[in-house]
């Protein structure tokens, strides 16, 4: 079956650009585009598409609040947040509204499609050096507590194993590259991801990271750390 994608950017060149390189593709289909966040939120209602590609600076409603909006609601698309990440500091916060991961906006777009069929298939996108870089930044300042509810208390339903492979996952570390630290197999690893996201009732692997650096589990790196 096709995916179907809704773009959402405010630079109409850029939204036609990254349509084009989507409808480009025999799995995909873009069934909608908005300029804003407010039309985001109407056509993910009205056409629920698969996967949103989201801007984050928007007029009128940001891609924040859109994708707060729209990941709010029952069988909600998943969200895959575009920035230009050195010059916006709201992605974190995006991915607390619910965004399934992010890409920068220079992205090739192989790694775009790619991103677009990971969450789509309910993983995340998380490049590991961005992903600590961005948290590194602005993790330490974020209000304590994921919109989960999970609380300390919670984590105690997680094994050690569990509870290292959250902190490797918090980190950025593939599947692949868990199993290299601690000396287990993918498929144990995935096993391990899928119980911690099941019993702490997250979504997927960006909510685990929140989650491990609003508990402690994981420390951001300093600004300016070389990554």
């Amino acid at each position: 079956m096709s995916l179907s994608v809704l773009v959402v950017d405010d630079q109409g060149i850029v939204r036609a650009g990254f349509a084009a390189v989507i409808d480009a593709e025999e799995d995909m289909t873009v069934v909608g585009e908005a300029g804003d966040g407010a039309a985001a939120v109407r056509l993910a209602e009205e056409l629920a598409p698969d996967v949103v590609v989201m801007d984050v600076r928007m007029p009128e409603l940001d891609g924040i609040a859109a994708t707060r909006i729209i990941t709010d609601r029952e069988d909600a698309p998943r969200v895959l947040v575009l920035t230009t990440f050195d010059l916006d500091a709201y992605v974190f916060e995006a991915l607390r509204a619910g965004a399934s991961g992010f890409l920068l906006k220079d992205v090739h777009a192989a790694e775009l499609l790619h991103g677009i069929r990971v969450v789509a298939a309910g993983e995340s996108v998380l490049a590991p050096s961005a992903t600590r870089r961005l948290i590194g930044h602005y993790a330490s300042g974020a209000v304590t507590g994921f919109g989960g509810g999970s609380t300390p208390r919670e984590l105690d339903g997680l094994t050690g194993r569990e509870r290292s492979v959250l902190a490797l996952v918090a980190s950025g570390l593939t599947n692949a590259e868990i199993g290299e630290q601690l000396g287990i197999t993918v498929g144990t690893v995935k096993s391990h991801v899928n119980a911690l996201l099941r019993k702490l009732g997250l979504r997927d692997r960006v909510q685990a990271t929140i989650l491990a650096y609003d508990l402690g589990l994981a420390r951001p790196n300093p600004p300016g750390a070389h990554l």
